[in-house]
């Protein structure tokens, strides 16, 4: 085999090893975006199907980055989980009114990101670039915090439970390079995780567990 065949085998073999790495990445990219839109995209192609689907969504996000949002300081961020933790402790007494301040909070920290609120639509319309993987449960936490007077227990704790996920993602996330595809959001620095609150505990306020760890460390 001569010299110049080998060099041409080389270089065929290292641009398909290079186009299987780009479609690799497009695919993996492809998949982490479809998981940030979630739902919303899924629902949206349905009804016009995924070419116009892509379309509307680069159209939102092109409107989205011209709002210029903004992180939140450490300081806000400490203060709306403070905020957050007394509103999840009213539910046991009132879940009713722990609803409604956590429907009000939402508001109040999209607001502090930069996000225009004077139009519930337009709101969550632009909320599905970035977070439309939590929609579905904030529209149903707002139909019920809606009838909150009528809705039984349970369902006002799975409106909680929809609005701490959207509340918390929102809080978490820097800016938006912090949800392109495939990038972790930021944390807050020493704030418990939602997921230990929710997650194979059923539902605990922040008191409920210092006073059973309380109780615990007074056990000989």
């Amino acid at each position: 085999m001569s010299a110049s065949t080998i060099i041409v085998i080389v270089v065929v073999l290292v641009v398909v090893a290079a186009a299987a790495a780009v479609t690799s990445l497009l695919i993996r990219r492809k998949g982490a975006e479809r998981t940030l839109l979630g739902a919303e995209y899924d629902r949206l192609a349905g009804e016009v199907g995924p070419r116009k689907a892509q379309a509307e969504f680069a159209k939102r996000r092109q409107r989205v980055d011209g709002l210029g949002l903004r992180p939140l300081s450490d300081e806000r961020r400490a203060a709306y989980t403070g905020q957050w933790e007394v509103a999840q402790e009213q539910f046991i007494d009132n879940p009713a009114q722990s609803v409604r301040a956590a429907a009000a909070m939402i508001t109040s920290v999209t607001a502090d990101r930069g996000y225009d609120v004077t139009d519930n639509e337009q709101l969550l319309t632009d909320l599905s670039v970035y977070h439309g993987r939590y929609l579905d449960g904030y529209r149903r936490a707002r139909k019920t915090t809606g009838r909150a007077g009528q809705a039984t227990t349970e369902d006002l704790r799975q409106a909680l439970l929809s609005y701490r996920v959207l509340f918390f993602d929102l809080l978490e996330t820097s800016g938006p390079a912090d949800q392109e595809p495939g990038r972790a959001p930021a944390q807050v620095a020493g704030q418990r995780p939602w997921q230990q609150v929710t997650q194979g505990r059923h539902w605990k306020t922040r008191r409920q567990e210092d006073d059973a760890d309380s109780v615990a460390a007074s056990r000989p």
